[in-house]
């Protein structure tokens, strides 16, 4: 049977047009459906409904939740719940009517408010980082949605996700936080790591450190992808101890504030040599006490601060 979103396509809402909730409703546009309203209070999210969504009206959460069949709530994730019990009490969200969020950490459960009243409840999490542009459009392509659903919302969810050009991941209610983790420490995380090598190379002289670093950290990157820990390359995995001593001593010097991190990566890396038997104890064990001396003043000054 063909898919009712292929069909003549669903009204779609959305709530919460910011960088995430516009690029989507744009893309779902493209694909055949109708944004037939969008609500979001900021500027830059007006300037958004403009740019990605032209002429669709800008309404009150409640009469967008009123207008469409398929309500697309991108909100922040400490707001989701609030806005699923405010629209719910309402009265705008009603029986049959699709209600999907984009949450990363949620699953159904804060969609209760809305599944209580007759509404049938999914989680759509892109994993992609989004500008709110249009660049993010192109982007969508072979992008992988985090799902969950109940049965009888899989069909429709899923093909939501193969009209923006997606692939689906099905993940448990139980272990959204723990995905939703997974991608923060990958994507967030290294977002910090690339700027504190940046601006080491920076202090170093170097004109152009993301120039520098885009061949060997793109390189990294596949690398890491597609052998795990066999990627590791590197002083650490090499057990170059009087090196190591040496980067500590300049980070030390130079910009402190990135030591914290890079000695906390040092000693993951570290013991994930040592389990793979690249690094021997005893060479670990030289490693540790450089790392626990560099280490040592950073303590402190916590402590003083406190």
């Amino acid at each position: 049977m063909t898919h009712p979103s292929r069909e003549t396509g669903l009204r779609v809402g959305v709530v919460g047009a910011g960088r995430v909730g516009a690029v989507l409703a744009a893309a779902l546009g493209t694909a055949g459906h109708h944004v037939v309203a969008a609500a979001g209070e900021s500027d830059a999210t007006r300037s958004r409904i403009a740019e990605l969504l032209p002429g669709v009206p800008v309404l009150k959460p409640t009469a967008v939740a009123r207008a469409c069949d398929l309500l697309l709530l991108t909100v922040p994730d400490d707001m989701l719940g609030n806005v699923v019990t405010t629209l719910s009490d309402a009265g705008a969200i009603r029986p049959g009517q699709y209600v999907v969020h984009t949450s990363g950490r949620h699953g159904l459960a804060v969609l209760a408010p809305a599944a209580a009243v007759g509404a049938r409840v999914a989680a759509l999490h892109p994993a992609m980082t989004f500008t709110g542009t249009a660049v993010d459009l192109d982007r969508l392509a072979g992008c992988v949605y985090g799902l969950t659903a109940d049965a009888g919302e899989r069909d429709l969810v899923a093909g939501l996700v193969a009209d923006l050009g997606g692939r689906a991941t099905w993940v448990p209610e139980e272990m959204r936080t723990l995905y939703h983790a997974g991608l923060a420490h990958g994507a967030n995380h290294l977002v910090t790591l690339v700027s504190q090598a940046m601006e080491l190379l920076a202090a170093a002289g170097s004109d152009d450190p993301a120039g520098t670093l885009r061949p060997l950290l793109t390189a990294a990157l596949d690398n890491a992808l597609e052998h795990g820990d066999a990627a590791l390359t590197g002083p650490i995995v090499r057990g170059d101890v009087n090196t190591v001593r040496a980067h500590l001593a300049d980070i030390a010097a130079t910009t402190p504030h990135t030591l914290p991190s890079y000695l906390a990566l040092a000693r993951n890396t570290l013991a994930r040599a040592v389990t793979d038997g690249r690094v021997l104890p005893i060479r670990a064990a030289a490693m540790v006490r450089v790392l626990d001396a560099a280490e040592a003043p950073v303590r402190t000054a916590r402590v003083d601060r406190r």
